[in-house]
């Protein structure tokens, strides 16, 4: 069974910085197949950034140039390295992985307030 354990969330002030980071376990096929979505107040799940096949990274418009998303086969880590904050990424981050199912993690709260 895929389990992913999320860390890295935290207060930050706008303009800061957080690295949030993924540990699969279980038995994944590759960590090309992992990513990062979020889910603020009242709103969708979205995707921010993802790691497709040929280890290329995809970004959502609204974190291009902010956040980088990573990775480590050998420890099976994803990681989301978030750069200038704003308000408006205030959500829970949740990691995914996706391999027939979709697997999802507990999710980190990330908070961006003055």
């Amino acid at each position: 069974q895929v389990q992913l354990v999320e860390s890295g969330g935290g207060l930050v002030q706008p303009g800061g910085s957080l690295r949030l980071s993924c540990v699969a376990s279980g038995g994944i096929v590759s960590i090309s197949n992992m990513g990062w979505y979020r889910q603020a107040p009242g709103k969708q799940r979205e995707l921010v950034a993802d790691i497709r096949a040929g280890f290329r990274a995809n970004y959502a418009d609204f974190v291009k140039g902010r956040f980088t998303i990573s990775g480590d086969s050998a420890k099976n880590t994803v990681y989301l390295q978030m750069n200038d904050l704003k308000p408006e990424d205030t959500a829970v981050y949740y990691c995914n992985y996706r391999y027939f199912f979709d697997y999802w993690g507990q999710g980190t709260q990330v908070t961006v307030s003055s």
